[in-house]
């Protein structure tokens, strides 16, 4: 956890016990604020929370931020303890229990199911989507109760975002990006801690690219954009895409979509990227035809993503545009369904 300035017991990890707790260094060997962040286990260690080493770690998580909460130290000092208190005050609980910063799934739970409502168009608003989110990603990992599973803590987990200033995930594959894949804004939380703010101030987002030796960090609309000349308006990745017929449409169809979801989650999305991204699909009537004969379906899943991302106000655009995509879209439905106008 950055900034709680911990020690850790031993430097090898093979002569720690499992028992034994971490240290916390006194006010006299740090010159900084202690600071918190909310940590949220991604898919992979909601896999792995069975295995009992990384249970452990989460339990030392957990019991790290609980042990600098109940430091008797002055609270413009220890962020982590004035929090915990103003919450503990407000829910009516133990400063311990207010303290709890690592939440996930619950057992045998995966994702927020955003990125499924989102694929199907099948949510009427953000607020659907932020409940979801808060409903399935609030239970805590408890230190104090070892073994006895997550417990939802969602009062606790709201009132712990409602204090957050920044949100953060970290790329770790080369392979794989923002709009690759929709498990990245699946777990985003940057519209919902704005929504939670009492000043309604959207958080600072950042996305930390690990997938080579010189580690960069970047703001999430910038990540977004960079993905977006990268893949989705890039020629050479979407002839790619193309080249390999039915399935490269799909993938195309795909990271439209995953934009959109980015959009509702953060907020993020430049206007360009989707009106380039008509201009280069949708106006250009070579492309145009390629996709409708290669792979209808998955073009008018793409139509029907354009018309979303403007009925949604994450696009704004022509109403030349609009009617065209509404006329395309009778076009390939006509298609689909074996009609002859």
């Amino acid at each position: 956890m950055a900034e709680l300035f911990l020690k850790s017991p031993t430097a090898n990890p093979k002569e720690r016990s499992r028992e034994e707790n971490p240290k916390v260094e006194g006010k006299s060997e740090h010159k900084r604020e202690r600071i918190i962040k909310n940590s949220r286990g991604t898919r992979i260690v909601r896999s792995l929370r069975v295995c009992g080493e990384l249970q452990l770690q989460m339990n030392l998580l957990d019991r790290a931020i609980k042990m600098v909460a109940e430091l008797d130290e002055p609270v413009e000092m220890n962020y982590v303890r004035k929090h915990a208190m103003e919450q503990a005050a407000t829910l009516g609980v133990d400063i311990r229990e207010a303290a709890t910063r690592v939440f996930s799934n619950a057992s045998g739970s995966y994702s927020s199911n955003i990125s499924l409502a989102v694929e199907n168009s099948s949510w009427n608003d953000e607020k659907q989507l932020q409940d979801m989110y808060l409903s399935r990603k609030s239970f805590a990992f408890d230190s104090d109760a070892p073994g006895a599973g997550m417990a939802e803590k969602k009062q606790v987990f709201e009132m712990a975002l409602m204090t957050a200033e920044v949100t953060f995930q970290n790329l770790d594959s080369s392979e794989i990006s923002l709009t690759d894949v929709s498990h990245y804004f699946d777990s985003d939380p940057t519209n919902l801690v704005q929504s939670l703010r009492k000043d309604k101030k959207k958080p600072s987002a950042y996305i930390a690219d690990t997938t080579t030796a010189n580690a960069q960090v970047r703001s999430l609309s910038e990540t977004v954009r960079l993905d977006a000349r990268t893949k989705l308006l890039n020629p050479k990745w979407y002839e790619g895409m193309m080249s390999s017929g039915y399935e490269g449409v799909r993938e195309i169809e795909k990271r439209l979509t995953n934009t959109v979801g980015w959009s509702a989650t953060s907020g993020q999305v430049d206007n360009w990227v989707y009106e380039e991204a008509n201009t280069t699909f949708i106006k250009d009537e070579e492309m145009l035809n390629r996709l409708m004969n290669t792979n209808p379906n998955s073009f008018r899943k793409m139509i029907q993503t354009f018309l979303e991302a403007n009925g949604r106000g994450y696009w704004e655009t022509s109403e030349d545009n609009i009617e065209k995509l509404k006329d395309l879209y009778s076009q390939v439905e006509d298609k689909i369904e074996g009609i002859d106008r």
